[in-house]
This record gives C-alpha cells, structure tokens and sequence, in this order.
C-alpha cells in the first residue's frame, strides 16, 4: 500500500514536471519558460535527491532533444542544478513567499551564470570586465522575462499541486 502511494505521488510530481517542460516547447516570450520553476518544484517535493536533480534535468534534456542544442548548454544544465539545490531551501517551508523569494533568486542565478557564460563563448563581447558588463546589459530583456516565467510557472505548478493535495487524499500521505 505504501509502495502505492509513494508511486501516486512520484507520478503526480513528475507528471506536472512533464506537463511544464512540454510548455516550453509551445511559443512563447523569449525566456518566458517553465524551467526554473520545474527545477524548484522538483528541489522541493522529490525526496531522493538523485530524483530531484534527474527529473528537471532530463525534462530539459528532453524539450532541447526538440529544441536543438548550442554551446552553452553546460552553463544552462548547471545553473539549473543550482535551482534545484535552492528547490531544496523550500522543503518543509514552502508558502507564498518563500516560493516567490526564490523564484526571483533562481532567476537572478541563472541569468548572471547563462549570460557569463554567452560572454566567455561570444565572439561579439570584448574580453575583459567592460564585455562581460555589455552581456548582463544586452541580456536584461531575457531576465526580466525569465523572471515573469519564474514567477507565474512556479505560482501554477506549486498552486496545482496544493490542489492536488488537498483533493487527493493519497498524495498527503506520503513524500516523493
């Protein structure tokens, strides 16, 4: 029985998980993308930490499978293993708030990371602190979005798997 509910549970954190990586494959703002707050969702509600940083991971790996991938691709997976590491930050407290906070600090992450990252293999950007400062300055459009990805994303994913909670009495029962 016990097994039944963990597998319910598991299921329905990786199915909104799926659900999320399949909206970034559909048009959409630049940045405006479910992939951070995939990763705080899946820091926060998958108990096995190897769970935890697999599923986002391979939900990204999967949408950029379709995508198509560039250069920077390290940059990216490993900015958004750091998210699920704040994801962990949210167990046992998550709320509005704390949500909110670090859906905003995982933003922040992730854009100073990624856009490091575009400066270092860019030939457009000149070397030195003055380059790296035109990457942050010509990324801001990118971050403001990410941030308003972040936010909404991780309002409906964590707003829909409270209901789920609150409606399906097996998912209180046990931890993923």
């Amino acid at each position: 029985m016990k097994t039944k509910i963990l597998n319910t549970k598991l299921l329905a954190i990786a199915g909104l998980i799926l659900f999320a990586a399949f909206m970034r494959l559909i048009p959409h703002w630049p940045n405006f993308t479910p992939v951070a707050a995939i990763a705080l969702f899946g820091g926060a509600y998958i108990k096995r930490k190897e769970l935890a940083f697999a599923v986002p991971i391979i939900a990204l790996l999967v949408s950029d499978l379709v995508i198509g991938f560039h250069e920077n691709m390290l940059a990216v997976y490993g900015a958004f293993a750091l998210v699920v590491g704040m994801g962990f930050f949210l167990r046992n407290r998550v709320k509005v708030f704390t949500v909110a906070g670090t859906a905003l600090a995982s933003s922040v992450v992730f854009f100073l990371i990624t856009n490091a990252a575009v400066w270092l293999t860019s030939p457009i950007y000149a070397p030195g602190f003055g380059g790296l400062v035109q990457s942050y300055i010509a990324g801001l459009p990118f971050f403001y979005n990410g941030i308003l990805g972040n936010l909404f994303f991780s309002g409906a994913i964590f707003g829909a798997y409270y209901l789920m909670n609150a409606k399906i009495p097996a998912l209180q029962r046990a931890k993923a």
